[in-house]
């Protein structure tokens, strides 16, 4: 079964000449679920990258709960440049993890993942291809690392590990998922439980300190 998840191109909302939002208007964003009873900083401590999995299936409401969280991010003039491919079968898992992946590094655990989620770019033309131009910051690579974050802190919330992997070969993927050429590969993520899910803590030594990172001005 292939299963590609595609989001929909919402109303332009806050690019100049366009009005902007009313961040206190309680309509401009639905609502989903209850009060969260874990911190969003206790989802971000808790989520390390996952390379062992159990062979349990994710059942699909917990696929679509993570592909709303990354609908959701923002991006630059509310372009939504990020598609989405949900593989679960077997063979195109395989020939992904077998064909579509970069020499060098050897990354078969991935095939014990019941899930591989390609995530992809679709660029427009005047916001991530003449702005670029202007500003010099290339949007749509910021906004698809926003949404990958949302899927993954999703994920973890569930209960489901994660793991990044850019080290693709983006054409032949895209053949794979049987994306058209106007959608790039960005990164492919394994989503399954955890094999052993209270190994998630990330040691303290793995990330610089605070102090090293921030200027105060």
């Amino acid at each position: 079964m292939r299963w590609l998840a595609r989001s929909g191109f919402g109303p332009r909302t806050h690019c100049p000449g366009t009005k902007l939002m009313n961040c206190n208007d309680k309509t401009t964003a639905p609502q989903h679920g209850s009060a969260a009873t874990t911190s969003v900083l206790d989802l971000i401590a808790r989520r390390v990258s996952c390379r062992q999995f159990k062979p349990d299936p994710v059942p699909e409401a917990h696929l679509r709960q993570i592909l709303e969280a990354a609908r959701l991010a923002p991006s630059a003039c509310n372009a939504q440049p990020w598609r989405f491919a949900v593989v679960r079968d077997a063979e195109l898992r395989r020939r992904i993890v077998e064909d579509g992946f970069l020499p060098g590094a050897k990354m078969v655990w991935a095939l014990d993942a019941p899930v591989l989620v390609v995530l992809g770019m679709e660029r427009s033309l005047v916001t991530h291809r003449l702005a670029p131009a202007i500003s010099g910051v290339d949007y749509p690579w910021v906004d698809i690392g926003i949404a990958g974050e949302h899927l993954v802190l999703a994920a973890t919330e569930l209960g489901l590990g994660t793991c990044w992997i850019g080290w693709i070969k983006p054409r032949l993927i895209g053949k794979i998922v049987g994306w058209p050429r106007s959608i790039q590969p960005v990164v492919v993520i394994p989503v399954g439980y955890p094999r052993a899910p209270e190994a998630a803590v990330l040691p303290a030594y793995r990330r610089k300190p605070l102090d090293e990172l921030v200027r105060w001005l």
